[in-house]
């Protein structure tokens, strides 16, 4: 805590916000924060950052989630937009909607809803200039055909 000069330390995150709801706290309505934000209580409405929210295993939320990263091991019955990734911890339940381009969830983890990682279009879906792709296979085996006979 104290360097040997008896000035305090420095910390070592000085830029970082960090945000505490503990356990025992209720709170219902907007909330907007900055920098890296955990909940161990409850709460009811909307909670907004960009940077890191950790949600606790004894937390309980119930709303709209827009974050830039999603920690959870608690119960959250949200729709999520989370601009860089979702995490369930093992002791998590989540049931509502997720939009993310990362989405994991440890074993035990339980998820409801819908998950949205931004993917466009099936891969095997046709495009639409498909009249200007030949099928190289079928032209190769003819190709060879011709090449083999006499």
């Amino acid at each position: 805590m104290w360097n040997r000069n008896g000035k305090g330390k420095t910390p070592i995150i000085e830029d970082e916000n960090f945000t505490f709801l503990g356990k025992g706290v209720d709170f219902k309505g907007v909330v907007h924060f900055d920098g890296t934000v955990r909940i161990d209580g409850r709460l009811e409405g909307e909670i907004h950052t960009k940077g890191t929210l950790i949600i606790g295993e004894h937390a309980v939320i119930k709303g709209i989630i827009t974050t830039g990263t999603l920690v959870s091991g608690g119960k959250l019955q949200a729709n999520i937009t989370a601009l860089e990734k979702v995490q369930l911890l093992k002791t998590a339940i989540l049931i509502g909607d997720v939009r993310s381009p990362s989405f994991s969830m440890e074993e035990g983890g339980r998820f409801q809803g819908m998950c949205d990682m931004g993917v466009d279009m099936w891969v095997d879906q046709e495009r639409p200039d498909h009249e200007n792709v030949h099928d190289l296979a079928a032209h190769r085996g003819k190709v060879r055909l011709q090449d083999i006979q006499p």
